[in-house]
C-alpha cells in the first residue's frame, strides 16, 4: 500500500489536516509555540508579534486582523502537522 501524499494526511479524528477542521487559531498558535518556540517562529515568519514581547493573546489579535500573516501561520501549522502524522521531520 503506498504512503499517503502530504495533501491527503489526516489527523487522529480522520479529518484532512489541510482543511483545519475544528481547529481554532488559538490552538494552531499554541501548537506552533510548543513545537518551535517564539524565537523559531520569528525566524520562520517575520512578524513583530513573534519577536517583540510575544504572547499568545497579542499574537491572536494581530493574526485575526491580518489575513496574510494568518495564512502564513496556518500554512506552517499544516506543514508541521502533516510531517508529524506522516512520521517525517518537522519542516
Amino acid at each position: 500500500m503506498p504512503a499517503p501524499s502530504p495533501s491527503d494526511a489526516r489527523d487522529e479524528s480522520g479529518h484532512l489536516i489541510r482543511e483545519l477542521h475544528g481547529i481554532t487559531l488559538a490552538q494552531i498558535l499554541e501548537y506552533l509555540v510548543a513545537h518551535y518556540g517564539w524565537a523559531e517562529l520569528d525566524q520562520r515568519i517575520r512578524i513583530n508579534c513573534f519577536s517583540v514581547n510575544p504572547s499568545v493573546k497579542s499574537s491572536l489579535v494581530f493574526l485575526r486582523r491580518t489575513p496574510w500573516a494568518r495564512a502564513k501561520v496556518e500554512e506552517l501549522y499544516i506543514q508541521a502537522r502533516t510531517a508529524e502524522v506522516l512520521g517525517r521531520p518537522r519542516p
